[in-house]
């Protein structure tokens, strides 16, 4: 019985963990489908934050390449008076961390490609 009671509560901290991250994303963040980010490409930051490898075989028309592991770094060289559009293969792992940070560094229109790459029907180049 007391398995029973661990796992609840383990299950139930797990839930509350994953709710507070989606709602902290919602605060930082915007996602938004194919059509609705393809209208704000023209006018913002296209950031693609896949590795350099994946990028070169394969990325969205325009976009930047700035791995998230790099972003800190890279911070000074984005607008913060421009919306910034950011993206990976899926909507994974490295786009809420992404967000928070750049939020965090006062930017304030960032969007997020719902389904990344994989996802995206838009104009892409890819590698020959």
């Amino acid at each position: 019985m007391e398995t029973v009671w661990t796992l609840l509560a383990f299950v139930m901290i797990l839930g509350g963990w994953m709710g507070f991250n989606y709602w902290r994303l919602r605060q930082a963040a915007t996602v938004i489908d194919n059509g609705e980010f393809a209208e704000k490409i023209q006018g913002g930051q296209l950031i693609d934050l896949r590795e350099p490898g994946e990028f070169r075989k394969k990325h969205i028309l325009g976009a930047r390449n700035i791995p998230y592991q790099q972003l800190r770094q890279s911070t000074a060289a984005l607008r913060k008076d421009k919306p910034i559009l950011i993206y990976e293969n899926d909507r994974g792992q490295l786009v809420t961390p992404a967000a928070l940070h750049l939020k965090k560094q006062g930017f304030s229109n960032i969007f997020i490609l719902r389904y990344g790459l994989n996802g995206w029907n838009g104009k892409t180049k890819v590698a020959k």
